[in-house]
């Protein structure tokens, strides 16, 4: 069952990039990527995850207009996807890049030594035979 959600989740995420980049016309939605879908495993529900690549500042904005578009984008879906029961969108903004960054940010800012050079040391050569 688990392969089945996964690949509805893929084909799910695929279709909405599609049709965020071809078809839809708010500007409010340009530069809006799907990161992932996740689908309940009754395939009812389905959590889609989305960020602004590079601005963050528009998640408040971003999240209402999907909101809006909501109705048809699960229009959309069901006419490409072959299901009895097309799944209900929510929308969450994916946390994961700003985190991300954050995390960068924060190693970076590390003062860490290097190690120390070790001295290489050449093994002797083995003793030759005597004959």
């Amino acid at each position: 069952m688990t392969i089945k959600r996964d690949r509805m989740a893929e084909r799910i995420q695929a279709i909405l990039s599609e049709i965020l980049l071809r078809e839809i016309a708010d500007p409010r939605l340009h530069h809006v990527t799907i990161t992932e879908v996740k689908l309940d495993p009754e395939l009812m529900y389905a959590d889609v995850f989305v960020n602004a690549l590079a601005d963050e500042s528009r998640q408040e904005v971003v999240i209402a207009s999907l909101e809006r578009a909501k109705g048809f984008l699960r229009r959309e879906i069901g006419k490409r996807i072959r299901v009895r029961v097309t799944p209900e969108l929510h929308f969450h903004w994916d946390e994961t890049l700003e985190r991300g960054e954050h995390m960068h940010q924060l190693i970076s800012k590390l003062a860490i030594p290097p190690a120390p050079a070790e001295p290489v040391t050449i093994p002797p050569a083995p003793p030759e035979p005597e004959e």
